[in-house]
């Protein structure tokens, strides 16, 4: 990356985590994928409980390998042989783990979280009930409003993420939302009925937190995920 674009990116990443701060969501910044992990490492006791939400930035971390390494309770909503009702416990069992794993859809320079979710078992974690949450994000995902970070999910996010779990929406051959505009008025822009498999269910706004440093923010200086 060119010295001059990677000036302005860290600026940008350093106003977003002092706006994350003053939401008292814990946030700092890892320069490179390989500090990830021993980062995550060291805000884990040995034999705590953890789950994860889909992500494939905590893949592409090594966060997943991670936590499968016999040194944590880990309800892994992957493990090989699950069939559906299995998965659905485990989601239901990550609510009361001791930390819970994500990535977030964008990450706004006023200090807010914006996700999207389908069945949303990932955002009601995020609201209430894991006792820690770490939100793993690459720095591509900071954007400087809510309006963009709508636009960021409708352009970026939800096409590539419907295309990973063949949905069969409409974002999947157009490579685009059915309604992939907004505006003040009608922010999320999907009239009723206009995609019948969407995962674009929920929309979450995360700003001031209750309890401070509950919500963590890893923002890696890499391009990572959706």
């Amino acid at each position: 990356m060119d010295a001059n674009v990677k000036t302005n990116r860290t600026l940008q990443v350093q106003r977003t985590i002092k706006a994350l701060n003053k939401n008292n969501i814990d946030a700092r910044f890892i320069e490179t994928v390989q500090d990830v992990v021993p980062v995550v490492t060291s805000l884990l006791s040995k034999g705590e409980s953890v789950a994860v939400g889909g992500s494939v930035t905590l893949k592409e971390t090594g966060v997943l390998d991670l936590l499968r390494n016999g040194n944590y309770t880990f309800f892994d909503r992957y493990k090989p042989g699950l069939d559906k009702e299995e998965v659905t416990e485990v989601l239901h069992k990550s609510f009361f783990v001791d930390t819970y794993f994500a990535s977030a859809n964008a990450v706004t320079e006023h200090g807010e979280l914006y996700c999207v979710d389908g069945t949303s078992n990932r955002v009601a974690a995020l609201l209430y009930g894991p006792k820690q949450v770490i939100l793993v994000v690459s720095w591509d995902k900071i954007v400087p409003d809510l309006i963009s970070a709508i636009l960021r999910v409708k352009q970026i996010a939800a096409p590539s993420n419907a295309r990973r779990l063949d949905t069969g929406t409409y974002c999947v051959e157009s490579g685009k939302c059915i309604n992939p505009n907004c505006d003040e008025r009608n922010l999320m822009a999907l009239a009723a009925g206009a995609c019948e498999h969407t995962i674009c269910s929920n929309y979450v706004v995360f700003s001031h937190q209750h309890v401070p440093g509950r919500m963590k923010v890893l923002i890696i200086g890499e391009s990572l995920g959706y």
